[in-house]
């Protein structure tokens, strides 16, 4: 019999979405203008490449904390505590004069990357099982944050005539939004005893399950962000694109990803997540290696297949997710983010590094390849033919 969601979900849905895609879209604003300080300070391949990965560093590792707070304290508390605090950096940096504070509040600037977890507990606390897959994909659409980020800040600098401006009209939203959060959302009440840290932290040493799907969500959700904010970057230097039309094109890339993720989450609901990670994996391993093309069309096929791929690999994971883990969502949803997080923290480093020392990208793009032939491994091995069921995680 399929149990009806809770009264009050499609609020909670709607709320958590739009708070995650307005944080989403503050995470990205320095890679969104990474071209406009590029010149500003000269910087080489490697020093961007850390100026955008910045900001992942603090949003990954925070993100095992955020969802156990989040678990302990309520999702609308920790949400728009969360929020309210990003503006804090946003506005730091528009008052910047240096490339190491740029680093220092970009760094800071990572708390706005630490609210994924938080929502995917908030919100599939809303839902049956049976639905949550469609309800985290829905969720997983805040995506579009980077969408607005890569599109609009180039723009916006380029009207206003300063880039400090934005930071400040970004932070607003943002500050804006975690009151309107606090004031319009609903906690998601449980009548579990709020467990300690201790506690929280012990389905992490006794689940193999975790570390896969975390494993998996390096892959998928890394690759999506590393991919979204070193595009400007690639359009810009390989082809020689204006700062408005590679914004454009990386916004089609954002949108495509987010618009497959609850598709994912839905084939997940259908067919298991699982035998959608199957196709996801193959994808990638075949088509990533298109992306160090120097043709518009191979490069544009490579990465609207990637975009699409990593959206399907992104629901299809955290369907998985409450499946094995419904009493910890927040802080498995965590560790899994964290992981996420830093897969888009060390492939633009790595490509920074790949780009000076080779003068091409494509060894970058060769690793990210045979990295999802291992995955497509592990998911074989791990829920096709071993069959990890839910009592294991127990």
């Amino acid at each position: 019999m399929t149990e009806k969601y809770r009264p009050g979900a499609p609020r909670a849905l709607f709320l958590s979405t739009t708070a995650f895609a307005v944080s989403f879209a503050v995470w990205g604003l320095l890679a969104a203008l990474a071209p406009t300080f590029t010149q500003l300070y000269n910087l080489s391949a490697t020093e961007k490449s850390l100026m955008i990965a910045v900001p992942v560093l603090l949003g990954s590792v925070g993100r095992l904390f955020s969802g156990i707070l989040a678990d302990k304290y309520g999702g609308r508390n920790v949400f728009a505590a969360l929020l309210v605090f990003s503006a804090v950096p946003a506005i730091a940096i528009g008052f910047s004069t240096s490339f190491t504070q740029l680093i220092v509040f970009g760094l800071f600037l990572g708390i706005a990357g630490t609210t994924f977890p938080v929502g995917v507990g908030f919100t599939s606390r809303w839902f049956p099982p049976e639905k949550q897959g469609t309800a985290l994909g829905v969720y997983g659409m805040g995506n579009i944050g980077q969408s607005i980020a890569v599109f609009f800040a180039p723009v916006l600098a380029l009207q206003l005539g300063d880039w400090r401006t934005v930071f400040f009209i970004f932070a607003a939203a943002t500050f804006v939004w975690g009151i309107v959060f606090f004031a319009l959302a609903d906690n998601d009440t449980t009548t579990a005893r709020p467990k300690s840290l201790g506690e929280s932290l012990a389905v992490l040493k006794r689940s193999k399950i975790a570390w896969v799907l975390s494993l998996f969500y390096f892959l998928t959700f890394g690759g999506f962000v590393a991919l979204a904010l070193y595009m400007p970057t690639f359009l810009r230097e390989i082809f020689a694109l204006t700062p408005t039309d590679a914004g454009a094109r990386t916004a089609g890339f954002v949108v495509l990803a987010t618009l497959m993720r609850p598709i994912g989450g839905i084939l997940a609901d259908k067919i298991g997540g699982a035998k959608v990670l199957i196709f996801v994996f193959a994808a990638i391993a075949i088509l990533a290696p298109f992306l160090s093309f120097t043709t518009i069309g191979l490069f544009t096929v490579g990465a609207l297949g990637c975009a699409a791929a990593l959206g399907l690999g992104n629901g299809a994971v955290f369907k998985l997710v409450p499946q094995y883990f419904a009493k910890e969502t927040g802080t498995v949803t965590g560790l899994v983010g964290a992981f996420g997080g830093l897969g888009g923290f060390f492939p633009p480093i790595e490509l920074g590094l790949v780009k000076d020392a080779t003068g091409s990208y494509t060894i970058g793009f060769v690793l990210l390849s045979l990295f999802a032939v291992g995955c497509l491994a592990v998911n074989y091995f791990t829920f096709i033919r071993g069959g990890s069921s839910v009592a294991e995680t127990a």
